[in-house]
């Protein structure tokens, strides 16, 4: 028997499916769907009543997972937004979905975050026909998100004009023939994996 990643042991420790794993995270191998509890002796076993703050520090974890950061990166994106004019919820989701990295992944270009990151990272991309390597870079409404011309002949991206499906997110507009996407407005209405409330909570005390 072939040992899980540990990225699997992680969502399967944290009880939710954060698409770590790209392409196996959505397919019938994913450890979340063949092993549906944590990992371990006693996986199995029902937990015991967990207080609010531990509830708290595993949504935590689970962002901290889903977006790659560190806990200090994490700490300045909600202490940014807890200090913003704006509803707390909605800036975190605008910090968070306007990276670099989970536009890639919005736009279908990356199959998952982790990945984005890792693409990002190698210069795959150009914002507004500049090359940007920094995951974290926030893209702006208006910006024009392209794979550079010389990365789209390796084997992720040859074949994408064929596998890119209609991008359902009213924020972003996306020419699959180009491979060029467009954040037309602020991400809004994305559905997390995670309750951000607690968090929010977590670091209001």
């Amino acid at each position: 028997m072939k040992l899980l990643t540990a990225k699997e042991k992680k969502e399967r420790g944290l009880g939710v499916r954060l698409g770590l794993k790209a392409f196996r995270s959505n397919s019938p191998k994913s450890a979340m769907i063949r092993r549906p509890y944590r990992p371990g002796e006693h996986g199995k076993k029902r937990s015991r009543n967990a207080s609010e703050f531990k509830l708290q520090l595993v949504e935590k974890q689970k962002v901290k997972l889903t977006y790659g950061l560190t806990e200090s990166q994490i700490k300045a994106i909600f202490e940014k937004a807890l200090k913003s004019r704006e509803a707390t919820f909605d800036k975190l989701v605008e910090l968070f979905e306007s990276r670099l990295d989970s536009m890639v992944y919005w736009m279908g270009f990356a199959p998952s975050r982790i990945m984005a990151r890792h693409l990002v990272s190698h210069g795959h991309f150009l914002v507004n026909g500049r090359k940007v390597t920094v995951p974290s870079f926030k893209v702006k409404p208006g910006n024009s998100i392209t794979i550079k011309e010389s990365s789209k002949e390796i084997p992720l991206f040859k074949e994408l004009k064929n596998i890119l499906k209609k991008n359902s997110n009213a924020w972003i507009s996306l020419d699959a023939e180009k491979l060029q996407g467009t954040l037309t407005s602020i991400p809004h209405d994305v559905e997390l994996p995670f309750n951000i409330n607690a968090v929010i909570d977590y670091y209001a005390r």
